[in-house]
């Protein structure tokens, strides 16, 4: 994708009405993440997306003195949550603990800050959290929020693209990241809104995706700009990049016989995720998981957000040289 010059929205330029919602999340698959991690007391373990700190609170709880856990996030909240669920373990025995607000793409960068050479296990949960559906960040389409789809407090909004990029730029986008079929309608319908006022909210955006798209349309399943809001988000916060980059790190600082588990949600993503590892496999580098493991009925009855979830594993050879276990380029988006 081209790299386009926009003039930023603040913050404060962008208004919510929308009702407050309650925050709640429940972590996905987690006893199968970590049946495949295999943690041992003394690992050196990297939670690379604390999230709503699900998995970093179970993680936590399987070290011991000797261990050491690495919590990430770029979300300010997600790291706090995570200190939280640290400071109330206390147990004796606990494992040191580094929780760093900080984008996973910075891995090797946040390895080298702490000292740590190598890593024996490491977790990708590339799902949003409860919490950043429910602040007013444009993650939902219901009501009407500020048009960010930001992790962090800086960088480019989705409301940056939404107003800056030309026709065909959102058209890619939209197609691209979203897999939208009606994504030149979108954009083209986008397009003319902005032209009598910016769009700065979730409800303006919704409104224009509807107008870009047949009426038949806004009454299928899935609500009609889920695909254009998960474009927007993966593009404002360059999510693919960002994985790329992380994933390289990752194979790079793992210990032989070390393992890395991906959570993802959407295809997307996921064939991101199996091109790499495959490749770092047919590298000589590991062994990587046939297929994913897909969450139970029991927990998608419970939880609808797990409908989706996609469980990949990678395990380092034991006398793999580091630098033949790194992909060149694993994200290839033909299936």
């Amino acid at each position: 994708m081209p790299i386009f010059s926009r003039r930023r929205l603040m913050p404060d330029m962008i208004r919510s009405s929308s009702p407050q919602v309650e925050a709640h999340h429940d972590s996905v698959l987690v006893s199968e993440a970590l049946e495949a991690l295999a943690l041992t007391p003394n690992d050196i373990v990297v939670d690379a997306t604390l999230g709503g700190a699900g998995h970093f609170s179970k993680m936590l709880a399987m070290l011991g003195t000797g261990g050491v856990i690495v919590g990430i996030d770029a979300d300010a909240e997600a790291v706090e949550r995570a200190r939280t669920v640290y400071a109330l373990d206390r147990r004796h025995e606990r494992p040191t603990a580094h929780i760093v607000n900080d984008n996973f793409r910075n891995l090797t960068r946040i390895l080298e800050r702490l000292g740590i050479g190598q890593i024996d296990a490491i977790l990708f949960d590339l799902g949003w959290s409860g919490y950043q559906i429910a602040a007013p960040r444009g993650f939902s389409f219901q009501g009407s929020e500020p048009l960010l789809m930001t992790y962090g407090e800086s960088g480019e909004t989705a409301a940056d693209i939404v107003n800056s990029a030309s026709e065909e730029e959102l058209a890619g986008i939209i197609h691209t990241y979203g897999e939208e079929r009606f994504a030149r309608g979108i954009a083209r319908a986008i397009v003319a809104a902005r032209a009598h006022e910016r769009i700065l909210t979730t409800d303006a955006l919704v409104a224009a995706i509807k107008a870009g798209t047949p009426s038949w349309y806004h009454g299928q399943k899935n609500h009609p700009a889920t695909k254009t809001f998960q474009a927007l988000r993966i593009a404002a916060n360059d999510e693919l990049g960002s994985l790329r980059e992380g994933l390289a790190a990752a194979l790079q600082a793992l210990a032989p016989g070390g393992r890395i588990a991906i959570i993802s949600f959407h295809s997307i993503e996921d064939r991101a995720v199996k091109h790499a590892l495959r490749e770092a496999a047919e590298n000589g580098g590991g062994t990587v998981s046939k297929k994913p493991l897909i969450p139970s009925r029991a927990e998608i009855l419970a939880n609808r957000r797990a409908r989706s979830a996609k469980l990949r594993v990678f395990e380092r050879a034991a006398s793999t040289p580091l630098a033949e276990a790194v992909p060149s380029d694993g994200f290839v988006y033909s299936t």
